[in-house]
């Protein structure tokens, strides 16, 4: 029985911090899709495009990248273990929730939202091309956080069923 437990529960605590890391980045990217894109977009757009190109660069920090990268490692860990776990109950849940983090909110994060961050990264804020821009990323690029919202939060709930079976 204590083997069993010491076994188990560095591995439940690996779901814990899988949901919880999930549910760290849904709610940063619900933030970014209920107000901050909103007040960005009511500002000029050669002061939303500073603000942004500011945003971005501040985003990538030692902190925020643990989290988002460091919930992707974990999620990966664990979509890997389901497979050696399939036949236990459960183990569905750490497969789904995981790939819904991992396509959902980092593969999106990487092939759509990093894209529309870098091309913002190049035009001045006060120039023509800018403006047009700006427009352009305002629609897409909030277009696509909602989607790896919805994801990742997605990912924490299914993550979180899986917390509950202590067999997967």
């Amino acid at each position: 029985m204590l083997q069993h437990l010491m076994t188990q529960q560095p591995y439940f605590a690996l779901k814990l911090l899988a949901a919880l890391g999930c549910g760290l980045v849904a709610g940063v990217f619900f933030a970014f899709s209920t107000f901050v894109m909103n007040a960005l977009a009511r500002l000029e757009p050669k002061q939303g495009i500073g603000a942004m190109q500011a945003i971005n660069i501040t985003a990538i920090n030692l902190l925020f990248m643990l989290v988002l990268f460091g919930t992707a490692a974990l999620c990966l860990l664990l979509a890997v273990s389901s497979f050696f776990t399939w036949h236990q109950p459960g183990a569905v849940y750490l497969l789904v929730g995981s790939l819904l983090y991992l396509i959902g909110t980092v593969i999106v994060t990487i092939a759509f939202n990093v894209p529309l961050n870098d091309a913002l990264a190049t035009v001045k804020p006060d120039s023509a091309d800018g403006a047009s821009l700006w427009s352009h990323y305002l629609t897409h690029w909030t277009t696509w956080n909602h989607i790896r919202t919805v994801a990742a939060l997605a990912a924490s709930a299914v993550l979180t069923i899986a917390l509950c079976d202590r067999a997967a």
